[in-house]
């Protein structure tokens, strides 16, 4: 694999849940689309399965993205297997004469372990951003299964592609613990966290601040800086918003819209 470093120049562009304003989101066909518009990275949430299989849903109830209702922490992988997770994006693509023939593959639910090996087997490098999400049924096992499958990639050490982030700091100390050379991101929902939150992160971890805090409290990303910590940031798709991140230096953007930002960037 060739290392294909992201220019000095610009910050990393990460896929949110892939290249979800066109596809539906954690679906391997938005992964697909995200890695031919040129993402650098690629970003996902994962939940643990009933029978311990790490998927790539953003909420604990899959209602608002499959055909049905259900809890991800009771079901199996075979019965999320059985769902459509794509239709909810384009309900009337069964309608449009023009439309692509669909790709079951790329519609059904996606495993992280699958969304691994796409990265891995890419012709660049592709990095992976893993958010762990909280509260959950099975608590830290969350983490332990993360940490279980990046070193099944050899990507526990230090180098890695793959960086894990989660609004949760004591499942940041988890993994820390468990694989203490893999990137950590703090994410962070209110700026009026960060005084709290600049005593206790870890003095290597990345901060990852919503761009509509860093807009609304133009102090928070200086003092971010100031305290030593690069700025991962969510969700960019403006370009108001990417020009904000570039003013702060944002070392990475993380966007709905990774061939509009690449555009943006001159990419």
């Amino acid at each position: 694999m060739r290392p294909d470093p992201v220019p000095a120049s610009r910050p990393q562009v990460v896929a949110h849940r892939g290249a979800s304003e066109e596809r539906a989101e954690h679906t391997l066909g938005a992964y697909v689309a995200a890695l031919d518009a040129g993402a650098d990275a690629l970003e996902c949430d994962v939940r643990l399965t009933a029978d311990g299989h790490l998927v790539c849903v953003h909420d604990r109830n899959v209602k608002r993205t499959a055909t049905r209702r259900g809890v991800v922490s009771t079901m199996e992988l075979a019965e999320l297997a059985e769902l459509d997770f794509a239709s909810w994006k384009n309900p009337w693509a069964d309608l449009d004469d023009e439309a692509p023939e669909r790709d079951e593959e790329h519609d059904r639910v996606l495993t992280l372990r699958k969304l691994c090996e796409v990265a891995a087997d890419y012709d660049r490098r592709i990095e992976v951003a893993i958010e762990t999400k909280h509260p959950t049924r099975y608590s830290g096992l969350v983490e332990k299964r993360v940490v279980e499958l990046l070193r099944d990639f050899g990507w526990d050490r230090a180098g890695t592609p793959a960086r894990v982030m989660s609004f949760s700091f004591t499942a940041l100390q988890r993994v820390e613990r468990l694989a203490p050379e893999v990137p950590l991101v703090m994410l962070m929902e209110r700026a009026q966290y960060w005084p709290a939150l600049r005593r206790v992160i870890g003095k290597d971890w990345l901060v990852g601040p919503g761009v509509e805090e860093l807009a609304d409290h133009r102090w928070l990303g200086p003092r971010i800086t100031r305290a030593g910590h690069d700025m991962h940031v969510w969700t960019v798709n403006s370009r108001d918003h990417l020009d904000l991140c570039l003013e702060l230096g944002v070392k990475a953007v993380i966007t709905d819209r990774p061939a509009y930002v690449l555009d943006q960037l001159g990419a």
